[in-house]
């Protein structure tokens, strides 16, 4: 197997991943999956660096592992864990829709990437409709969950997508600006988690549609 059908291959596990993170019952749930969501991104990352003989992907691949594999998730495990023990929101979607809406997602984002003419991602245009597809299922798990702590793992899927659409578009790019990247990302993971902290314990709730007091 050459290293082009490992990343397309290994790109429509995130899909897969995403979808577990989405229907997960729990936070401690949600965070483990994310977690191997993430290291799944790293292998992408490794992959790419082999395949396409590019050094940056190395260090690249060291900082996703270290931010979205064991940082974000221990965050999101220590500060929102025991707040997911009160309340069971379920989103608006049921699974059968999210897997459907999921589908319709990836298809449309795969039909978009395919009249993209860039000889840097000729073979691996798959991965590049995933990763758009990533993005709006994110977008889609912000949305359509009542659950503010879902909809953080939303915002999470959202730059795992962003964060594969770089690697594959422009991964002879220099390892400071993924580093950048990812320490942005656990720092936007820590805010939103004090905040919902916060609106907890002000409110004591998490269900979206009962933050009326937010309203001006």
């Amino acid at each position: 197997m050459n290293g082009t059908l490992i990343v397309n291959s290994l790109a429509g596990l995130l899909i897969v991943t995403s979808l577990l993170v989405t229907g997960a019952r729990s936070t401690a749930q949600a965070a483990k999956l994310y977690a191997l969501q993430s290291f799944v991104l790293v292998l992408i990352f490794l992959a790419l660096a082999t395949s396409h003989g590019a050094h940056e992907l190395y260090l690249w691949s060291a900082s996703a592992f270290v931010t979205k594999v064991v940082l974000v998730p221990l965050i999101m495990l220590r500060a929102l864990g025991p707040l997911a023990q009160d309340e069971e929101l379920p989103g608006v979607l049921s699974p059968a829709w999210l897997v459907l809406v999921a589908a319709v997602i990836v298809g449309l984002s795969c039909y978009a990437v395919s009249s993209v003419q860039l000889a840097v991602v000729a073979q691996l245009k798959p991965a590049l409709g995933v990763s758009l597809g990533h993005f709006l299922l994110g977008l889609v798990c912000i949305v359509s969950q009542r659950n503010l702590l879902k909809q953080i793992f939303g915002y999470c899927l959202m730059e795992n997508g962003a964060h594969l659409t770089l690697a594959l578009l422009a991964y002879k790019a220099p390892e400071l600006v993924e580093v950048g990247i990812a320490t942005d990302a656990v720092f936007a993971v820590v805010i939103m988690a004090v905040l919902a902290r916060t609106i907890h314990r002000t409110l004591h709730t998490l269900d979206v549609r009962q933050l009326t007091a937010l309203k001006g």
